[in-house]
């Protein structure tokens, strides 16, 4: 099972030779097994990659993420044919109700909303009521914008009544560089399961090639959160990044079971799908418990 992240900071050239990655930086060369490899992240323009090296990290399903000179993820690789019916994934796709679609919205926004109360609990804030007030609030589809009522209230919360989402500041940096990765994953096992991530339940931005994406990953952001939270007072420069990555790697809860975030992640977007191929119920995640 591949469970390690590698990132490449420095100037390099990475290859491949007998199903290892092979990072040459100088006169050092050293080698990773394709099998122990689920995502890798480019973090440095000063890198050069095989394009041998590319086709092979995309037939083993293999993330890569690359940074622009700012050190901000801007793109990603992804495989035409990760699935052998994607084709007929990609017709019931296209086939969605927007009953279904708005039915499930509705579920991911409660759960969204639960887990921003539940971390506002965790830090003994007086706004835990208020914005756990708005699960209860979420009509189909969240046609009142309940998410956007909440998450209002939730970051004046946590980091302070000035705070504005997508400011240049290093918080924000923080936020922006763990999504990108939490929202790479999340494109990673929408293709695996053969659909688009173009086409979304709520984001349907023709602009955004990942909307289904954006959907998905809305009860895991405070995962991100969390952790920015308590690393307010640190500089955002490699090592906190290192450490953002790391977090994919924890351990968390998912249907009462133990799992990296990798795997609750892998886990959640297959069961998350099924509910609008299979009408399974929609189990959740859920973060915090109690």
């Amino acid at each position: 099972m591949s469970f390690r992240t590698v990132v490449i900071t420095k100037q390099s050239k990475i290859s491949y030779k007998n199903r290892f990655l092979v990072v040459k930086q100088g006169m050092d060369e050293k080698y990773i097994h394709l099998s122990e490899i689920d995502t890798v992240i480019v973090d440095s323009i000063s890198v050069s990659i095989t394009s041998y090296l590319l086709k092979e990290l995309s037939e083993n399903k293999i993330n890569i993420i690359f940074c622009d000179d700012k050190h901000n993820p801007f793109g990603e690789l992804k495989s035409f044919y990760s699935r052998h019916n994607s084709s007929k994934k990609i017709i019931a796709q296209s086939s969605w109700t927007n009953k279904k679609k708005d039915a499930l919205w509705s579920k991911i926004v409660k759960n969204k909303i639960t887990n921003q109360a539940l971390l506002l609990n965790k830090l003994k804030s007086k706004n835990y009521n208020l914005v756990l007030s708005y699960v209860d609030e979420v009509k189909v589809g969240d046609k009142t914008n309940r998410e956007g009522h909440a998450a209002k209230v939730y970051f004046n919360s946590l980091f302070g009544k000035k705070f504005v989402r997508n400011d240049s500041d290093s918080i924000n940096s923080a936020l922006n560089y763990g999504y990108a990765v939490l929202l790479s994953t999340i494109n990673k096992e929408i293709v695996n399961n053969g659909y688009l991530t173009q086409l979304g339940i709520h984001h349907k931005n023709e602009f955004n090639e990942f909307n289904l994406s954006c959907d998905l990953m809305e009860p895991f952001r405070v995962i991100i959160d969390n952790f920015v939270y308590f690393n307010q007072a640190r500089e955002f420069d490699s090592s906190y990044k290192l450490d953002i990555v790391n977090i994919f790697n924890g351990k968390f809860k998912y249907n009462s079971k133990n799992y990296t975030l990798k795997d609750v992640i892998k886990l959640y977007v297959k069961d998350t799908l099924d509910c609008l191929e299979k009408n399974i119920e929609y189990k959740g995640f859920m973060y915090y418990e109690g």
